[in-house]
């Protein structure tokens, strides 16, 4: 056999993985193998391996006659729509995909590289954890993944694809990344399994409802995204990847569009309704500003009552912060605090523009939510607007109240540029509320108590229920019709395109985690 052949058998050999055997398992149980998920992740032809022939050097645990082909994860580049990107699939028909040192070793090389080359990295996680024979060795090569991604955090976009087991030390690098997404029903993650939980607490719970793709998407808020199969998430962060940038030192890329900048949106002036405490479908006005009506959702099965999304508008991505009438009045909450928080922290990482949609009544009351920390929690998302130095606008449809009002980017938070429908309500509290405290005398001296009420929720609807005080204050810079929304916008975005704005030199601010 010449040194050619030879090189051939070999590299058929380790493409294999664990073998046909456990290549058959791993489809019978609906997933693809590492190998396949990276050509559909990466454009045709464009998937380059690296560090193929690496493998354990292990000894304990008869681990000396085990091979293990590429030991047990394939790393490499490619392209994403003609972009670089970096990418490693932990192989779970190689030793279950447990992470070792040296298999530890080639994530960190490819983080390192994606590092200096200003890339984004993308992780395909199906392991079942530390490897036992490696010990503390298999540890530490955690510590450094872990290591990596928060060096790398705000620098180049990390994206983890949680597609099989992920439990124990092996969550927190997912965890540490900007997205996380999971495959509905063979993916799930923990810190302690079912098995674990039920010895030490008598708790009895499946491995889904305690950590699968749903659970963590609705409930605990770890993960953003959940596809239906490998094929189908990988797709997903296909299209993510096209809302990004490479690094922190450029923008996302601008998609020629046919849809007019100049387009006008008559149905807005007919959106809100008459009632105030009726609701409608956020959606439909971002549905209506965003280029060819398309949205990309971050977190949609999460903090309903909040939304955050891209978009793109004229071509170019921006982020949108949207309260949602139709889930608890749109109302902030400890959830969308949070939700909101990291989504403004993330855009101004990437250089994104924000746009924040305005609709909100005020903080959600109640003991839950106080005890819950509400205000540490409610705070986040203040700071990280006040942190956020790319182009702010913020758009007023309807109610905006007291602290919630600015805790959605008005002016004093940043906001570059405010605007508001004449449908707005800017005030300390709703007009009965104010009516109630302002004139509780008049109302108690009165002959008839129910109708002075009412006339004097009129009179302060009058006199602040609507966005003209704000405008007279220069709180809002304008009050335009809706259905001019998505021009002015566009309009207001060109104009921010070459903002700058720096902060006072410091190691790192001090959220209020």
């Amino acid at each position: 056999m010449n040194k050619l052949e030879e090189l051939r058998k070999l590299k058929a050999k380790i493409a294999l993985g664990g073998g046909q055997k456990r290549i058959d398992a791993q489809h019978a149980s609906g997933k693809l193998t590492a190998r396949e998920r990276m050509d559909i992740l990466f454009d045709e032809g464009s998937f380059v391996e690296l560090d193929v022939f690496v493998s354990h050097r292990s000894t304990n645990f008869d681990m000396a006659d085990k091979k293990a082909p590429g030991d047990g994860v394939v790393t490499g580049y490619g392209t994403v729509d003609g972009r670089l990107v970096f990418a490693f699939a932990q192989d779970f028909t190689v030793l279950g995909g447990s992470l070792g040192e040296y298999h530890a070793e080639k994530i960190v090389k490819v983080q390192n590289m994606a590092l200096k080359m200003g890339a984004p990295i993308v992780g395909l996680n199906d392991s079942g954890g530390a490897r036992i024979q490696e010990g503390v060795n298999a540890l530490s090569g955690f510590g450094k993944i872990f290591y990596n991604n928060t060096i790398a955090s705000g620098v180049i976009p990390q994206i983890s694809v949680i597609m099989g087991p992920c439990a124990g030390g092996a969550v927190y690098s997912p965890a540490i990344t900007d997205f996380v997404f999971m495959v509905d029903k063979t993916s799930q993650m923990f810190i302690t399994g079912p098995q674990v939980i039920k010895t030490v607490t008598g708790e009895d719970v499946s491995a889904e409802a305690l950590g699968g793709a749903m659970t963590h998407n609705s409930v605990s808020g770890v993960a953003h995204f959940i596809g239906k199969d490998d094929q189908d998430t990988l797709m997903q962060v296909r299209d993510l990847l096209s809302y990004m940038p490479s690094n922190n030192l450029e923008t996302a890329p601008i998609y020629p569009t046919n849809d007019d900048p100049n387009r006008q949106i008559p149905e807005f002036n007919e959106i809100i309704p008459e009632n105030p405490n009726k609701a409608y479908d956020m959606y439909q006005v971002i549905r209506g500003l965003a280029d060819d009506g398309v949205i990309f959702d971050v977190m949609p099965h999460y903090a309903k009552n909040m939304i955050t999304c891209y978009i793109r508008l004229d071509g170019q991505t921006v982020g949108v912060i949207a309260n949602q009438p139709k889930f608890g009045a749109g109302c902030l909450d400890i959830n969308a605090s949070d939700k909101a928080a990291r989504f403004i922290r993330r855009c101004d990482a990437f250089n994104t523009p924000l746009l924040t949609i305005e609709d909100v009544p005020g903080f959600l009351p109640g003991t839950d939510q106080e005890l819950g920390g509400i205000i540490r929690h409610g705070a986040k998302m203040l700071y990280a607007y006040c942190e956020a130095t790319v182009p702010k606008i913020t758009l007023i449809l309807r109610k905006a109240y007291g602290g919630a009002y600015i805790g959605m980017c008005n002016k004093e938070l940043g906001a570059d540029l405010v605007l508001a429908w004449p449908s707005a309500q800017i005030a300390v509290m709703g007009a009965a509320g104010a009516a109630n405290i302002v004139f509780k005398n008049d109302i108690a001296k009165a002959d008839d108590p129910v109708a002075k009420r009412e006339e004097k929720i009129a009179e302060y609807e009058e006199k602040f229920n609507n966005p003209y005080r704000a405008a007279e204050m220069g709180y809002v810079e304008d009050i335009i019709e809706p259905s001019t929304s998505r021009q002015r916008i566009i309009s207001g975005f060109d104009m921010l395109s070459s903002k700058r704005e720096s902060l006072p030199a410091k190691k790192h601010g001090n959220i209020p985690l």
